[in-house]
C-alpha cells in the first residue's frame, strides 16, 4: 500500500502524467484509480461488501470505506447500519436519516499480486475508455471531410493510419486497387465514418469513396470551394476510371475549364492523387437527355427517349457508337448509370425500331385475342396510344370516337368487352393465388396487384420474408456485362412497368414489417 508521502505525491504526478499523454481530464485518471483499487479492497474484504475509495486531489491520501444504509432493522451487516450504530461509529453521523449512506473507514492493506494486477486492470481499461471517448468526440466533426496522416502499419491488407491524437482505419475495400503503400507514407483519404466501437478502430477512412475525389476537387477548384460551382453527382471506379457532373451556379462560367483548368493542371493534381484515374468531367443539364448525352462522352448520342416516372433512359446510337457507349467491360454505361441515377438502356437503331415492332405486335396480338378483334383494329387501338385492356376500359366513348374510323356503338362495345375481360380476368387471377398458396401477409401487402402476386407466386415467392429477401434489380430487371457483352437481365415484375424506387419502397415496406414483427 502507498503509505509513505513521495509515494502519494507519486500516485498524483502519474495521474497527471498520464492525463497529459492521452489528452484526457486528470480527474477521469484519479477516478480511474479509485474504481481501481476499491476492484482490489473487494478482494480484501469480501466481495458482498460495497467499498468506495477516495483520493485527495492535494495530498495523495488514500481512504478506504466501506460505503453502509441507514435502515431500521438492518438484515445485511455487509450493506446496511441502524442509524444509532452509525452514530457510534461517527458523531458527524447524527444529522443523516433513514436512506442515507454512511462510510465506515477499513484499514489500509498492502496490495496482493492479484489484488494488484486487478487495479491494474480496471485502471488501464478505464483509461483506454476515456481515450476512445476523446477521440469520438474530437473526429465526430471531421466526418465527410478529407484527413491527412501517416501509414503506421499494414494489417491483412488493411491500412492503419496515425492521425496524430487517434489511428483511423483503411480497409482493403476501402483503397485504391494497385496503388502502392507503406509504413511511413504520408497518406490523403475521406473520413466516411467515425463511430463508437468497444475495441478496435473507430475512425473510418476510404480513397476509394466517390467522396474523396468531390473533396480533392473542392481543394484544387477555387470556384467549387467558393460555391459558384456545384458538384451534382460524381462515380468512380477506382484505380481506372470516374466520371464527376457540375453545374456552374455563375452562368458565366463554364464548369468544365474552370474544372480542368490551365493546361489541366488542377484536374491533373487530382487524377495524380488517384494514381492516375482517368476522369470524365460532365456538364450538368436538367434535362435527363441532354445530360445522358454528355454522360456517355465520347460516344455521339442520335436519340434519347426518356421515362422520368421509372427513371429509365432508352439511347439510341449508331453501330460505329455502340462500343465507345458501353465502354470496356461495360465501365462507361455503369458509370454514366451511377452519375445519373437512371437506368440506360443502350440500343442500335437497329435493335430500338425491331424491341417497337415487337411491343406493338404484343400489344396488337392482346387486343386481338381478348377483346375479339380484327387486326387492323386492334393496330389502330395500338397506334393511339392504348397499351393494355385497361386502357379502354379507363377511357370515355368521347376519347374512342374522336379515332378515325370508330363509330360510337363500336366504341360502346370496346369498353364493354374490356371491362368484361377485366372482371373474368381478376376472378382467374384471385383463382391462381389461392392455388399458388401464397400467404396473407404477403396478398395484404400495400402496393402489390393481383397480377404481380401471380407472377411472384409462379417464382414461388409464396412470403412477405420471402419478398423482403430480394433486390430491387430483381424485380425491375437490368442489365449486366458477362465476357465484354451487355446481358439483359428479366426481372420478376418487369412487365408491370415497376420503377426502381417503387420496387425499393415495396423491399422497404415489406422489411420494416418482417422487424416489427
Amino acid at each position: 500500500m502507498l503509505n509513505r508521502r513521495s509515494d502519494k505525491l507519486e500516485l498524483l504526478r502519474i495521474a497527471e502524467a498520464v492525463a497529459l499523454e492521452k489528452s484526457i481530464d486528470k480527474e477521469l485518471i484519479i477516478n480511474s484509480m479509485e474504481t481501481g483499487i476499491a476492484k482490489a479492497a473487494k478482494s480484501k474484504f469480501g466481495e458482498e461488501n460495497e467499498i468506495k475509495v477516495i483520493i485527495n486531489r492535494e495530498s495523495g491520501d488514500i481512504g478506504i470505506f466501506r460505503s453502509l444504509i441507514i435502515v431500521e432493522k438492518p438484515e445485511n451487516m455487509n450493506t446496511e447500519i441502524s442509524l444509532n450504530r452509525a452514530i457510534e461509529l461517527d458523531s458527524t453521523n447524527k444529522d443523516k436519516k433513514i436512506g442515507d449512506e454512511v462510510l465506515q473507514i477499513l484499514p489500509s492493506f498492502d496490495f496482493g499480486r492479484i489484488a494488484a494486477q486487478t487495479a491494474k486492470q480496471v485502471i488501464s481499461f478505464n483509461v483506454k475508455e476515456a481515450e476512445r471517448d476523446r477521440q469520438y468526440n474530437e473526429f465526430i466533426d471531421k466526418k465527410d471531410t478529407i484527413i491527412s496522416g501517416i501509414v503506421k502499419r499494414l494489417e491483412f491488407g488493411n491500412i492503419i493510419v496515425d492521425l496524430a491524437k487517434a489511428e483511423g482505419i483503411i480497409n482493403k475495400n476501402e483503397t485504391i486497387p494497385r496503388e502502392t503503400i507503406k509504413a511511413g507514407d504520408r497518406i490523403k483519404a475521406y473520413c466516411y465514418d467515425v463511430r463508437r466501437e468497444p475495441r478496435g478502430q473507430q475512425i473510418f477512412l476510404s480513397r476509394a469513396h466517390p467522396k474523396f475525389m468531390e473533396k480533392l476537387f473542392v481543394f484544387e477548384v477555387p470556384e467549387i470551394y467558393d460555391g459558384l460551382i456545384e458538384i451534382k453527382s460524381s462515380a468512380r471506379d477506382p484505380g481506372s476510371r470516374a466520371k464527376i457532373c457540375v453545374k456552374a451556379i455563375d452562368t458565366s462560367l463554364d464548369p468544365v475549364g474552370a474544372c480542368v483548368g490551365m493546361r489541366g493542371s488542377r484536374v491533373q493534381a487530382v487524377v495524380n492523387e488517384l494514381q492516375g484515374e482517368k476522369i470524365d468531367i460532365v456538364n450538368w443539364s436538367e434535362d435527363a437527355a441532354v445530360l445522358v448525352s454528355n454522360a456517355l462522352s465520347p460516344a455521339e448520342v442520335q436519340r434519347v427517349l426518356v421515362d422520368n416516372d421509372s427513371k429509365k433512359l432508352d439511347v439510341i446510337l449508331s453501330e460505329e457508337n455502340l462500343s465507345k457507349a458501353i465502354g470496356r467491360r461495360g465501365q462507361n454505361v455503369r458509370l454514366a448509370t451511377k452519375l445519373l441515377n437512371y437506368e440506360i438502356n443502350i440500343m442500335t437503331d437497329q435493335e430500338e425500331s425491331e424491341r417497337r415492332q415487337i411491343e406493338f405486335k404484343e400489344k396488337t396480338d392482346n387486343f386481338v385475342k381478348n377483346l375479339e378483334l380484327d387486326e387492323t383494329l386492334g393496330q389502330l387501338l395500338v397506334a393511339e396510344g392504348f397499351s393494355s385492356i385497361e386502357d379502354i376500359m379507363n377511357s370515355s366513348i368521347d376519347s374512342l370516337t374522336k379515332i378515325e374510323g370508330i363509330e360510337e356503338e363500336t366504341a360502346k362495345e370496346l369498353m364493354n368487352r374490356s371491362k368484361e375481360f377485366f372482371e373474368k380476368d381478376q376472378l382467374e387471377i384471385q383463382k391462381k393465388i389461392k392455388e399458388l398458396g401464397l400467404e396473407n401477409d404477403l396478398i395484404s401487402h400495400k402496393g402489390l396487384t393481383p397480377g404481380m402476386l401471380v407472377t411472384l407466386g409462379e417464382q414461388n415467392i409464396l412470403k412477405l420474408s420471402d419478398f423482403a429477401d430480394l433486390a430491387s434489380d430483381e424485380l425491375t430487371g437490368g442489365y449486366d456485362v458477362i465476357k465484354g457483352e451487355k446481358v439483359k437481365l428479366k426481372g420478376y415484375l418487369e412487365d408491370f412497368a415497376l420503377s426502381k424506387k417503387e420496387a425499393d419502397e415495396l423491399i422497404m415496406s415489406a422489411r420494416e414489417k418482417i422487424y416489427d414483427n
